[in-house]
């Protein structure tokens, strides 16, 4: 999977980073090719721009391009680097001030055989984790054993989400939520589109969280005015970096809905964005998030926040709070200037 990286550099020599990794061609209205592209046509119109004015800069991105928020989104956490460095600050203290030091991440079960993916919550459970997504989003029956088989390895204080990634039609979805009903687990994102999960919800007792429709603040507003979820799910690639995934945070704290609060894919530097975005937020908003860097064999930062223990420690340092090599980059693609 292919990561962007951005590297801005102010006349008085600080330097900002941002990451983008869309998770391949066939996750979101986005592609890892169209990132550099889309830095190109935008560079020139932000080179002389005061970098730490990052409301600013996402207004004047915004009515520059229309929207592909994947490109802006590296932009804008480079800004918000930036704007820490500045100020002698952590990103958290800025997006709110900072609420915990550590926090509990959940752990990505890739679909397999019902037994298998039990054996493997098992084994996850051993080295810290109590919060697990297990991928479904094929045959009914499959996906009902397989979450069921996990359910009976889970214990009571566990959280278990049965997430679809819109992989059912309605008659699938309404035959899993039917043969779960009375079970401990969420279902997220069962189904494409808002309208087929709003369907679904009605349907069943169980917990649903939104993800894929969760693009910005109108369709989350929409999905609130019609009590379509429990959960929202806010990537912060998404919906365009770490000024308009704030935005989504304040709001659906001050409605009262809980939040995974994570990102499409990324390496070290994406890592430090959703660490510095979860110790920001209030915990009890915080229903689950996960990180990418040990998912990644490159590492570009030597003192990135690592798991342990199924936790994550939030970096102190000013900005995301990591160090970048550059000779882990290599040279730059492009250079605009």
């Amino acid at each position: 999977l292919d990561s962007t990286i951005v590297k801005i550099t102010t006349d008085e020599g600080l330097v900002g980073y941002g990451e983008c990794c869309p998770l391949g061609p066939a996750y979101m209205t986005a592609y890892a090719g169209g990132v550099p592209t889309g830095i190109r046509e935008l560079g020139p119109i932000l080179l002389g721009r005061d970098p730490l004015q990052v409301g600013a800069l996402n207004a004047l991105m915004d009515s520059t391009m229309f929207g592909h928020n994947y490109v802006k989104s590296p932009i804008d956490i480079a800004c918000w680097d930036l704007l820490g460095k500045a100020t002698r600050f952590p990103v958290s203290t800025l997006m709110g001030g900072r609420y915990v030091e550590d926090f509990p991440i959940y752990r990505a079960v890739s679909q397999a055989a019902p037994g298998e993916m039990a054996e493997k919550v098992a084994g996850y459970k051993s080295e810290g984790y109590r919060r697990f997504q297990l991928k479904v989003g094929s045959a009914p029956d499959d996906d009902i054993a397989r979450i069921k088989a996990v359910l009976e390895v889970a214990e009571p204080g566990d959280t278990v989400v049965a997430d679809a990634n819109t992989g059912w039609n309605l008659h699938q979805a309404t035959r899993v939520v039917n043969a779960l009903a009375g079970q401990k687990v969420y279902i997220e994102q069962p189904c494409p589109s808002l309208a087929e999960c709003l369907s679904i919800r009605q349907r069943t007792d169980l917990p649903m969280v939104l993800d894929e429709v969760i693009t910005g603040v109108g369709p989350f507003l929409e999905a609130y005015s019609n009590s379509a979820m429990d959960v929202i799910n806010i990537k912060i690639t998404r919906v365009g970096g770490l000024t308009k995934a704030r935005q989504i945070r304040d709001l659906a704290q001050t409605l009262g809905v809980a939040m995974t609060l994570e990102d499409a894919g990324g390496g070290d530097l994406t890592t430090a964005a959703i660490t510095q975005m979860v110790s920001s937020t209030r915990p009890e908003f915080v229903f689950t998030t996960t990180v990418f860097s040990d998912w990644f064999h490159e590492s570009i930062s030597s003192d990135a926040p690592r798991v342990k223990n199924g936790r994550m420690t939030v970096p102190e340092r000013p900005g995301l709070g990591i160090t970048v090599d550059e000779k882990e980059l290599g040279s730059p693609l492009f250079t605009l200037s």
